[in-house]
């Protein structure tokens, strides 16, 4: 199999999750846009993992007789990374929605309106 097929549906998810992050009101739609965009990621480090492992044939590569892989081991950071990111996003999104009663991101107010006083 050619690398280049995993490359280009690797950017083309990235892509997609770019698209989804920037074009995206619904909170919920933007975190699953981050998940698409670190699942491309993840493909990419398998996919050159693979690559390396592949275009070096000879056994004195290796220190120890065998292929490291750094990409699976990349890769299971990066499913971790976005489980943290679901769970720590998801929590914000659902507080809010229990204040607001909405979870668009064009109406979040980052800061507290009530304590504003008019001084002359």
């Amino acid at each position: 199999m050619h690398a280049v097929i995993p490359y280009v549906t690797a950017a083309l998810l990235f892509g997609l999750g770019v698209y989804g992050v920037l074009r995206r009101r619904n909170a919920i739609l933007v975190l699953m846009a981050v998940e698409l965009m670190l699942n491309a990621v993840s493909l990419v480090f398998i996919t050159a993992d693979v690559s390396i492992r592949g275009s070096q044939l000879q056994a004195s590569a290796f220190p120890n007789g065998e292929p490291g892989y750094s990409g699976a081991v990349f890769a299971l950071f990066v499913i971790v990374l976005a489980a943290a990111e679901v769970g720590v996003g998801l929590a914000i999104v659902l507080q809010y929605y229990r204040m607001r009663r909405a979870v668009h991101i064009d109406e979040v107010e980052l800061y507290y309106e009530s304590d504003r006083q008019v001084t002359r």
